[in-house]
């Protein structure tokens, strides 16, 4: 990209990169880092937009090819499945061949997709078109960039945007999704979809940096006769050896699976125990954006101004709880409205100040490797959630995810106030 500027050069080497590596316009100047995050939010919205509108079409193409409720969880599986490995690989992917390639990469598995289900008219053919998300990780992608360009105290508050920008792609696309495909068909809903990641493409190759990392001394040096590859499985495991890593990550997963199963099954239980028509559904999920851009968008950079993560963590696990709890409890739509407030306000500074923590606890080298880590605990409750959520469903009924959740928090709470979790230690990111 032209500018009239004149930027500071800087030698940017990176792993597996040439000793000879040309000057490029330094990614972390104060102006360019504000406009590559702003691009990248932009990035973020349109890709979460995508997902919407394809969720819209997806369960309604697959009834019309013959899926039935258990073809269609075997459907779900399989993608959770596919982006259970591909999150962790997709990160270190990010580290190898930076910010640009990594994005670039995720744009065209989507575009792929999309061209795809526009043209999926067979039951082999949707599970087909599911391959290409294994790379579309263009949210960890965001949250990589995001997290190079900002200083340990700003990077909580900085990725609590995108979420902002996830609560309005889930809105939009939503909306659009429904009002697309019901007046002009899956086909049309499939190419708007193909035509916002072709947008995205296009953002990438010109706005966003090869590289947003920065060298640090506390950075490891590759032993010598290492490879810096993909597939290296032991470059992403090493990860959790690090101080504090595996504590934060296992009550990532622990604490944040009961209410991830509550979500995957949320269609079923709005469907079947709230009554809901999908009109009605379509605007609870709108209410569901709306309090989630405010909790991103203001109260988490507040709230990480005054009080430590760890704090912040023990209170969204206690808040989980409850809310757990009071999920038991309900019996109708009403109840549940309130309770989503708290829900969200827990869910969102749970996962964003999760994966803070997580990416200052690891060298800046590796913020892309651990961030896909954290993808990885959500294509893990999409595997195993459709199972265990059915066999609670069937067999205890929807107040078996609030006790269960309660449960568990309750659990990792105490847990939490009996150690010293939290207090990692951090790198200079």
């Amino acid at each position: 990209m032209k500018s009239t500027e004149s930027p500071t050069l800087v030698v940017v080497k990176m792993p597996g990169q040439e000793a000879n590596s040309q000057a490029v316009p330094d990614p972390r100047t104060a102006a360019n880092a504000r406009r590559i995050i702003f691009i990248t939010y932009i990035i973020a919205m349109v890709d979460i937009t995508c997902i919407f509108l394809q969720i819209s079409v997806t369960p309604y193409l697959a009834k019309r090819l013959g899926f039935d409720t258990i073809w269609f969880g075997y459907l779900q599986t399989m993608v959770g499945i596919i982006q259970l490995f591909g999150g962790p690989l997709y990160g270190r992917f990010g580290d190898l061949f930076g910010a640009r390639a990594a994005f670039t990469l995720s744009s065209v598995a989507s575009i792929v997709f999309y061209v795809l289900l526009g043209l999926a008219n067979s039951m082999p053919m949707l599970f087909i078109q599911k391959l290409p998300t294994v790379f579309m990780h263009t949210l960890s992608g965001a949250q990589m960039v995001v997290a190079d360009l900002t200083e340990p105290d700003q990077r909580a508050d900085s990725l609590a945007k995108l979420g902002l920008c996830f609560a309005i792609g889930m809105i939009a696309g939503s909306s659009l999704g429904g009002m697309l495909s019901t007046r002009y068909g899956d086909t049309v809903t499939a190419g708007v979809a193909t035509c916002g990641c072709f947008v995205n493409l296009l953002l990438v190759l010109n706005f966003i940096p090869k590289h947003t990392k920065k060298q640090s001394n506390q950075d490891p040096a590759p032993k010598p006769g290492t490879t810096a590859s993909v597939f290296n499985l032991g470059q992403i495991t090493r990860l959790v050896r690090f101080p504090g890593v595996m504590r934060i990550f296992t009550i990532k997963i622990v604490s944040g699976l009961p209410g991830g199963i509550f979500q995957m099954m949320f269609s079923i239980i709005a469907m079947n125990f709230f009554q809901l028509q999908a009109e009605q559904t379509g605007y609870l999920m709108a209410y569901f954006g709306v309090v989630q851009m405010v909790v991103q968008g203001g109260a988490i950079g507040w709230l990480t101004r005054r009080y430590s993560e760890s704090s912040l963590l023990l209170l969204t696990i206690g808040i989980t709880s409850l809310v757990g709890l009071a999920q038991a409890l309900m019996s109708n739509v009403f109840q549940f409205c309130i309770i989503i407030v708290p829900m969200m306000f827990s869910l969102s500074v749970f996962n964003v100040i999760t994966d803070s923590m997580l990416t200052k606890s690891v060298p800046s080298s590796d913020t892309g490797t651990m961030l896909g880590l954290c993808a990885s605990e959500m294509s893990l409750v999409r595997t195993i959630g459709p199972t265990i959520g059915g066999f609670l469903y069937q067999n205890y009924g929807v107040a078996s995810f609030g006790f269960v959740q309660f449960a568990v928090n309750v659990g990792v709470f105490l847990y939490m106030l009996g150690s010293n979790v939290g207090r990692t230690e951090t790198h200079n990111n």
